[in-house]
């Protein structure tokens, strides 16, 4: 496993610590190998790039892309690259009630499910992820 973090912004969490929760991850997931880009931004560069790939002119907190996606081929060790909005998830930690620490451990996990191929547009799907996303989020924290 390979998880390489960019970070345009200072993180919630040690660089450290976001390999350990990318590997609890793969691990549980039973991922043996991979490769993804964690990327740490703020919120102009998070809505230029929501604007451009979902068309909403707006921030949000994560956004996945997953190499198996798209119109390039992947090789079978690269997993995708997750964006992370720092401010956006320090507002919702707020709203939820919840440290700002637990609300990036969570997004992260959000977003490496979304890169293997998780989804939770129906409610079956939503049934899956959203149970496994908490369990990884409470073993990560």
């Amino acid at each position: 496993m390979e998880c390489t973090i960019y970070a345009r912004v200072r993180p919630l969490i040690s660089q450290q610590h976001i390999a350990k929760v990318v590997a609890h991850v793969f691990k549980r997931e039973k991922k043996s190998n991979g490769v993804v880009s964690v990327h740490i931004i703020g919120d102009r560069r998070m809505r230029t790039l929501n604007k451009i790939h979902s068309g909403k002119d707006q921030t949000t907190d994560v956004l996945s892309f997953s190499a198996q996606e798209g119109e390039w081929v992947a090789g079978d060790s690269e997993v995708g690259d997750i964006f992370i909005s720092v401010p956006q998830i320090v507002r919702q930690a707020k709203v939820w009630e919840v440290a700002p620490r637990e609300e990036f451990i969570r997004m992260l996990v959000h977003g490496l499910l979304h890169a293997l191929g998780y989804d939770h547009i129906t409610k079956a799907e939503a049934a899956i992820m959203f149970p496994k996303q908490e369990k990884y989020v409470k073993a990560c924290l």
